[in-house]
């Protein structure tokens, strides 16, 4: 199934159920959708690395203000953000561990002989092909950084 039919499911789960905050997610994700199908001028269906990149990015959103809001001391809208983001990280694949993304990442870097941050770049480009969708790109380039060092 299409990332599309499974949140409409969920929309009519959390309709049913009366879950606010899960509704409010999900027609979120479904707005992203329809913006991402339609910029390009044709009704065409999103590939799965573009939802990928599309939740990712909205749950990396939530993340940020949820942390700029805690920084205020508005735990009352830090709080939503961070549920909302839960909702929507529970349509990507389930993260992998940094020790899994660390073997990726000294694979990668023998495999190209990547040695120094000059090759950081090179690096990071083979990584986030490897894993996407799968790990953080924050956690990717923290790891990057500090085996390129």
């Amino acid at each position: 199934m299409s990332l599309s039919t499974n949140i409409m499911a969920a929309m009519k789960e959390a309709m049913k159920a009366k879950d606010q905050n899960a509704l409010t997610s999900l027609r979120a994700v479904k707005s992203a959708i329809l913006l991402a199908q339609t910029e390009s001028g044709a009704k065409e269906e999103l590939t799965e690395e573009q939802e990928l990149k599309l939740l990712q990015k909205l749950v990396k959103q939530r993340k940020d203000s949820a942390k700029i809001f805690a920084e205020q001391g508005r735990e009352d809208l830090a709080g939503p953000e961070i549920a909302q983001a839960e909702v929507i990280a529970k349509f990507l694949p389930e993260q992998m561990s940094e020790d899994a993304i660390q073997i990726i990442v000294k694979e990668v870097i023998s495999a190209t002989g990547a040695n120094g941050m000059r090759d950081m770049g090179k690096v990071m480009g083979q990584v986030n092909a490897k894993v996407a969708g799968k790990a953080d790109g924050a956690t990717v380039a923290r790891i990057v950084k500090t085996l390129l060092q």
